[in-house]
């Protein structure tokens, strides 16, 4: 139990962060009361001090009795679907964020920023949120009297790398450290937006321009043109990353699962993503996505980096093109599916499982957590949410709002698997079913292409282990959706993959990109039957920028 006495300061210091500004005298009376506090604050039980989430809107943190005037202010920059009450209020599974508190304990003047993604209607990409941004920092930067440090969570790294580079907001900051910022983009949000999501993501509105945005080969050509920006080292960056995915059952354990293709990740952004070819890449350590942004797990690692801000000018490192090779490889891989669910009919659909992997995760995402789903096995066990292999959670990421349904099935039996759904209203889902430990294709496929008509591969590493007279590769393709920041209706196509003749085990197929330039999310499927006659189904979506 916390003292009466302890719990005023708490409150305190919670009324003393500021209204959004514009209103610098009051918040210079607040200041003088913070100088009563004693600098040992907890933040468990805060409340918010304001319920202001208006995009533009910035809040000044209360200045702290041992500042230091020679210790740059730090701006708070907050992640996808954020706000900047993150930073102080409820994260998704550790508690109160004590982020604002190790700042004004060690003596740091701050101050918060909201962003298009705070008005609670969809997050916007980082040109929209890098311009507000831009503007804030200015205003920031002139209340202050001198140059801000950025913190920044996930999103929000693009968002401010945006307003400094792109908008000339580097002006007004010296270093930036991001915490988790997918600055490759995110298979998740590969995803979001593929040929079997479509359904679902219609249902919870997810295809925003942020997640657009944040797809692989659309934020590979973000890196391109910002990485070669004459502004790129007029600021010094430092990274950080995750490698936990999250108590389980939970949205970022199925999310972390979901990326382990890709290598280590905190359940939302692979670790290689995280890391700037010219930044200082300050730690990775064992903590999720969530965790990462509070003080307690990071700001003891980056304060020291915000004690100054360093001298704008300096070159940038030698920078090399993105690339996955830094990643760990991993023996994982999925399967995916997606469809509409119409009201009290039930929806079975088949996955086959061969014997190379020796775990299996059936997750499921529907929009109404009253939908029932029952997997069953080749010799006919069914599972329920009854059981210990099942697992249920809401997700609170790149696919925000779905209910999540999973069942875990270690050594699982080879043969065909039914997933069984029923809704009791109008619904959709996404089916993904991660074989882990199974490792046969490979796909070769370009981030970014200048060609109208490039030409991919998929690879199978064992192709003596399949029935090459069964095998059947397709190609599923969304067109770009976004335009001038919005997103409008996008065309589909499809394609068969021909067999390599000068390699075994190889397909070929041949993308015509001439309509018009942007992100295409692309499907492969592989199909067949292994020599033993065991059925087999592997699916693998990526994004390419196509840059006419």
């Amino acid at each position: 139990m916390r003292s009466p006495c302890r719990y005023f300061l708490i409150l305190l210091l919670c009324t003393l962060l500021a209204v959004p500004m514009g209103t610098a005298a009051e918040a210079d009376a607040n200041n003088a009361q913070a100088a009563k506090l004693t600098g040992r604050i907890s933040m468990s039980q805060l409340p918010p001090p304001s319920n202001d989430t208006t995009p533009g809107s910035w809040f000044l943190g209360a200045t702290p009795p041992n500042y230091d005037p020679n210790k740059p202010p730090i701006v708070f920059v907050q992640g996808m679907n954020g706000r900047a009450q993150d930073w102080w209020d409820e994260t998704m599974y550790h508690g109160l964020n004590d982020m604002y508190e190790k700042a004004y304990s060690h003596g740091y003047r701050t101050a918060f920023v909201q962003l298009y993604d705070a008005a609670g209607q969809g997050s916007a990409s980082q040109w929209d949120n890098g311009r507000l941004l831009a503007y804030m920092l200015e205003q920031i930067y002139h209340r202050f009297g001198q140059k801000v440090n950025i913190v920044a969570h996930s999103k929000g790294g693009p968002d401010t790398q945006a307003a400094l580079i792109h908008y000339g907001a580097y002006r007004f900051v010296g270093k930036v450290v991001t915490l988790g910022s997918p600055h490759h983009g995110s298979h998740l949000a590969d995803l979001a937006h593929s040929w079997y999501a479509g359904w679902l993501a219609e249902l919870l509105g997810i295809q925003s321009p942020g997640t657009y945005s944040l797809q692989t080969g659309e934020m590979a050509k973000f890196r391109e043109v910002t990485d070669s920006h004459a502004n790129v080292g007029q600021n010094a960056y430092y990274t950080a990353a995750g490698t936990s995915w999250g108590p389980f059952p939970s949205a970022l354990w199925t999310g972390g699962l979901y990326l382990s293709p890709h290598g280590p990740n905190d359940g939302l952004v692979n670790e290689w993503s995280t890391r700037l070819r010219y930044g200082s890449h300050l730690f990775t350590d064992d903590v999720d996505h969530d965790m990462i942004r509070t003080g307690s797990a990071s700001f003891s690692r980056i304060e020291p980096v915000l004690r100054t801000s360093r001298a704008a000018g300096a070159a940038p490192k030698a920078m090399a093109p993105p690339s996955e090779a830094v990643a760990v490889p991993q023996a994982d891989e999925q399967y995916v599916y997606g469809a509409a669910l119409h009201a009290r009919q039930t929806v079975e659909h088949q996955v086959p499982v061969d014997s190379s992997s020796r775990e299996a995760l059936f997750t499921i995402m529907t929009r109404s957590p009253d939908a029932e789903v029952i997997l069953i096995s080749p010799s006919g066990g069914h599972y329920s949410k009854a059981g210990k292999e099942y697992l249920a959670a809401v997700d609170r990421g790149l696919f925000a709002g779905a209910y999540v349904q999973a069942f875990r099935i270690q050594q699982p039996q080879r043969g065909v698997w039914k997933v069984r759904i029923t809704s009791p209203r109008d619904d959709a889902f996404l089916l993904t079913t991660t074989f882990v430990g199974s490792s046969t294709l490979s796909v070769d496929l370009p981030l970014t292409s200048k060609q109208k008509d490039f030409a991919f591969k998929v690879k199978l590493r064992n192709p003596a282990h399949f029935d090459p007279s069964s095998l059947q590769v397709r190609l599923k393709g969304v067109t770009p959706r976004e335009k001038a920041g919005r997103l409008t209706n996008s065309a589909r196509f499809q394609q068969q993959l021909k067999m390599d003749s000068k390699q075994l085990g190889a397909f070929v197929g041949k993308i015509s990109t001439g309509l018009k330039p942007g992100a295409y999310n692309l499907t492969i499927e592989i199909k067949g039957k292994t020599k033993r006659g065991e059925p087999f189904a592997r699916t693998v979506v990526r994004s390419v920028h196509i840059d006419n």
